[in-house]
C-alpha cells in the first residue's frame, strides 16, 4: 500500500525541522504514526492520518509511550490538551502537524503554570532554581553575552503559515555582530526555537578596511542574498537577522523574496538606508 504523498511530505518536513524520528510511521501506508513531542520527549503520541489528509484531519488515538519521569495520569492529560489544540489549528487542505507541535508546547507550558499538568523532572529543576542565589538567575546569565543589542524590529510577514521577522542593529566590529547574535539566541526563546536565523553584516574598519559576512543557518543561499541586498543598498556598520518559523507549507523560491523584503524593511526602518530615502525625496 503506497503512502499518501501529503503524509510523506509531512513526515519529511517535520523530521527536518525537529529531530529525526519526531514523526515516525507505524504502518506500511503511514496512516498510523508516532509523534514525539520535541519539548516533552518523555511523551509520544499515537496519530492516525486519514487517506484524504490534509483534506481531512488526523486523529490523536492516545499515547504511544510515556516515560517514567512523567507522573501517573499526565499522559492522558497531555492527550486531551493535544486534541483540543488539534481542533483549533486544523484547517481543511493544510498540513497541521507543525502547528500542532508548536501550540501543544505553549498549551502544556500554560497548564504547568496553572498546576493542571506537572512533570517530575520540572519540579526538580524548579527546586534547584529556588535554591540558587540571585546572582545565578537567568538575568545574570544573559549578562554574560553583553548588553542588550539595540535591535530595531520590522513588522512580521506571514506567508502560508510561515512567519518571517527581521531585526537590525548597528555594529562596529565582526566580534560585536557575533556577540549580538549569541545574545539573541540566548535570551529570546522564540528566536532560539525558530527554523532559521539568517544573518548578514557589513562593517567599515580603520584605514579603509571593511568586513562582511553572512550565515544561511540551514536556509541555503539566504544569507548570501541578504548580504547582496545590503551591498546594493550600500549600508554599513549594521547587521540583519531574519528569523523564520516554518509553517509546514513549502514556499519555493518565494521565500527568498520574502526574506529580502523583510530585511530591507528593517534596514529602512532603522534609518540605515538614508541614501536611498534621500534619492526618493529628491525625485519628489
Amino acid at each position: 500500500m503506497s503512502i499518501n504523498d501529503a503524509i510523506q511530505d509531512e513526515i519529511t518536513s517535520i523530521n527536518s525541522i525537529f529531530d529525526e524520528g519526531t514523526l515516525t510511521p507505524l504502518s506500511e501506508d503511514a496512516s498510523l504514526c508516532s509523534l514525539r513531542l520535541p519539548s516533552f520527549p518523555s511523551i509520544t503520541l499515537r496519530i492516525e492520518f486519514s487517506k484524504d489528509y490534509p483534506d481531512a484531519p488526523p486523529s490523536i488515538l492516545g499515547t504511544e509511550t510515556v516515560g517514567q519521569d512523567v507522573q501517573k495520569g499526565m499522559g492522558s492529560r497531555v492527550v486531551d490538551v493535544a486534541r483540543e489544540v488539534l481542533a483549533e489549528v486544523y484547517r481543511p487542505g493544510e498540513a497541521c502537524i507543525y502547528d500542532l507541535l508548536e501550540e501543544v508546547r505553549g498549551a502544556i507550558e500554560k497548564a504547568e503554570e496553572q498546576g493542571t499538568i506537572h512533570f517530575q523532572d520540572d519540579e526538580e529543576d524548579r527546586s534547584a532554581e529556588v535554591s540558587q542565589p540571585a546572582s545565578n538567575s537567568t538575568k545574570g546569565h544573559a549578562q554574560d553575552f553583553g548588553p542588550e543589542p539595540p535591535w530595531i524590529i520590522a513588522p512580521p510577514i506571514t506567508e502560508k503559515k510561515s512567519i518571517f521577522l527581521a531585526r537590525v542593529a548597528s555594529v562596529s566590529s565582526p566580534a560585536q555582530a557575533k556577540q549580538n547574535l549569541a545574545h539573541l539566541l540566548a535570551t529570546d526563546k522564540k528566536a532560539a526555537r525558530a527554523t532559521h536565523n539568517m544573518t548578514a553584516w557589513r562593517v567599515k574598519g580603520p584605514n579603509d578596511t571593511s568586513y562582511q559576512d553572512c550565515d544561511d543557518d540551514g536556509e541555503t543561499a539566504a544569507g548570501g542574498r541578504m548580504l547582496h541586498l545590503m551591498q546594493l543598498m550600500d549600508v554599513w556598520d549594521v547587521m540583519v537577522v531574519v528569523t523564520r518559523w516554518y509553517g509546514g507549507i513549502h514556499l519555493g523560491p518565494d521565500r527568498f523574496r520574502i526574506i529580502n523584503t523583510s530585511a530591507r524593511e528593517a534596514l529602512v526602518l532603522g534609518g540605515f538606508a538614508k541614501e536611498v530615502e534621500g534619492k526618493k525625496k529628491g525625485k519628489k
